[in-house]
């Protein structure tokens, strides 16, 4: 095909879609590109040919990506042909279940740009195909909509979010409920073979005018949903065995819809000396104050900071804009300063806290030692290897899973489950995801008690450390502009793999592309050297990076030896990072 036969080829596709395209404003916008592109601009070529570059994928986290015309956008037409899809599946999986039953669905949404307009047609389109539709009565957050997947009784369930991508973006995240996936994936996010088999749906829709929606029919909830998640949320503390409430905390949604949520269930708890960081306080689609609305970004918490020094608060609490991720900040006892926690770092503190939790509601019902109880705790395979130890001491078993909650919520027997980045699941039987409001309840209640003890989170995680070693992570992301190099870089390491990292030899490589009993297949390289060094790499699944995770596992006998111990594996991961730097050619 000839340079000006594709030319055509790509203006006559951008043509008929912008003709059909039920959205005017999207449609305006793709004819100016046409008319740029006509008119020789090489940025709007390209701008176009992105957005004509294929069809959005379900992925980590369902359809993502930036908003604006084309089958490579989020837009009016992409999630029209993707409820159509879906509502395929959902009314097929559900009749083959349990013959003559109507299928059920709820959609939520949050404040991003067309939110509520993508699920407000997605409800239309469920209804015009039999199915009985609830929807959101306003944008809240994520772990509401997986909440109510069960309280309702749903095969299903969307929620419209890009969750902390910017402000561009915005994604449509799939949960599958009772008729459509086994118990330990009820209300959880999609995995395979659900997402090919609803990919196959969406691309057997036809012509975008035969997608009926129904002009009314489904029902908008009340506000008992949301009060039933509340309330469920706030009973998560346990005032008979950790009573300390005297925490001052400072709390930031990040312009998202957490807010007003997490507020009340932190007061309902008993919290009650919770601030709002003021300028962050209300959804605002465009995240003025943060660059980058993710809590893992450099100056994503500075605000946050500021308040927590100007009230001298305990520790701040910190959701991405859709409330599924919590982080934590406290100041550091041994610089004085600020800081925040690492994923892994509060994803230890809870899983210890989970367990005494555990072991004083057993000795409290006359059952002893929590030890040798049923029950998994599950963590990503990034994450720190530190959970696994805390598990084994206090007697419950521990799974590795690929990264994504779609995979640690349906570990069987979950008790507790965590990613790295920011993800924690402390109550699978409320929401089987990841939950930014119900983890502040345990990390305000962890928080308190060592407080009332005379300590802080950083005295836990030393104690942490003592027992099971000093377990230090850090990470390495390269964004890239064109995925092919994500490739390209995987490639790089697959043919000429490292020999060591911090001066320590490799001795396991795995290639977890080839899968194994324990995991799935998936794009990633595992190196574990000598001294017990890990470095992973991988292509993230949400974004276009590739993602380095390294840790460290340090020794130590006694609590004078902790800033010696500190120091020597912050050096060892300083050497590994520019041992990965190195064998990624850059």
């Amino acid at each position: 095909m000839t340079s000006s036969d594709a030319d055509f080829r790509l203006l006559t596709e951008a043509r008929e879609w912008a003709a059909q395209d039920p959205d005017p404003e999207t449609s305006a916008s793709l004819l100016e590109l046409v008319r740029l592109v006509e008119d020789g601009s090489p940025a709007a070529r390209q701008e176009l040919e992105d957005s004509f570059r294929g069809t959005l994928q379900f992925g980590t986290a369902g359809l993502r990506a930036a908003l604006g015309p084309g089958p490579n956008r989020m837009n009016r037409v992409v999630v029209r042909r993707a409820a159509a899809g879906l509502a395929d599946f959902l009314v097929r999986a559900a009749g083959e279940a349990s013959p003559g039953t109507r299928p059920r669905a709820v959609v939520g949404y949050d404040a991003r740009y067309n939110s509520d307009i993508f699920a407000a047609e997605t409800a239309a389109i469920f209804t015009a195909a039999g199915i009985e539709t609830f929807l959101m009565p306003a944008a809240l957050p994520t772990p509401l909509l997986a909440y109510a997947v069960r309280a309702l009784q749903c095969d299903g369930g969307v929620m419209v979010t890009a969750s902390h991508n910017p402000p561009q973006d915005n994604g449509y995240k799939v949960y599958l409920g009772r008729h459509a996936v086994a118990d330990s994936g009820n209300g959880a996010q999609i995995v395979a073979p659900y997402d090919s088999e609803i990919a196959a749906r969406i691309n057997a829709v036809g012509p975008l005018d035969t997608i009926a929606l129904a002009p009314e029919g489904w029902t908008v909830l009340d506000g008992s949903v949301a009060a039933g998640y509340q309330q469920a949320a706030a009973a998560l503390a346990l005032p008979e065995y950790f009573p300390a409430r005297d925490l001052r905390i400072v709390l930031t949604p990040m312009h998202g819809v957490g807010g007003e949520t997490a507020l009340a269930v932190l007061n309902a708890a008993g919290f009650n000396d919770v601030t709002l960081v003021a300028e962050q306080a209300q959804p605002d689609p465009d995240f003025p104050t943060v660059s980058f609305p993710n809590p893992e970004e450099p100056g994503a918490l500075d605000l946050a900071l500021e308040t927590a020094g100007r009230l001298d608060a305990d520790i701040v609490i910190a959701n991405d804009p859709d409330a599924d991720r919590a982080a934590v900040a406290a100041k550091d006892p041994d610089t004085g300063a600020w800081r925040m926690l690492r994923g892994d770092e509060v994803g230890a503190l809870l899983g210890a806290h989970v367990a005494a939790r555990l072991a004083a509601a057993g000795e409290s019902a006359g059952s002893g030692s929590a030890a040798g109880s049923e029950g998994v705790f599950a963590n990503s395979i990034v994450s720190s290897r530190l959970l696994a130890r805390i598990a084994a001491a206090a007697g419950y078993a521990h799974e590795e899973t690929l990264t994504g909650f779609k995979w640690i919520s349906r570990v069987p027997g979950l008790l507790y489950g965590y990613e790295e980045a920011l993800g924690y699941c402390v109550a699978p039987d409320l929401v089987k995801d990841k939950d930014g409001i119900s983890a502040a309840v345990l990390i305000a209640e962890l928080a308190a008690a060592a407080k009332a003890d005379g300590k802080t989170v950083f005295d836990t995680l030393d104690e942490l450390y003592l027992q099971h070693g000093l377990h230090a992570s850090d990470q390495l992301s390269i964004r890239v502009a064109d995925l092919g190099l994500l490739d390209a870089m995987m490639n790089r390491l697959r043919v000429s793999p490292p020999e060591s990292f911090g001066s320590s030899a490799v001795e396991v490589f795995t290639d977890l592309a080839e899968g194994s009993g324990q995991l799935p297949a998936t794009d990633g390289l595992l190196y574990l050297t000598r001294d017990l060094t890990r470095v992973i790499i991988r292509p993230s699944g949400t974004e276009p990076k590739l993602k380095c995770y390294l840790e460290v596992i340090h020794h130590v006998g006694s609590a004078a030896e902790l800033p010696e111990a500190r120091q020597a594996v912050r050096a060892k991961l300083d050497e590994v990072l520019r041992d990965v730097s190195e064998a990624l050619g850059l």
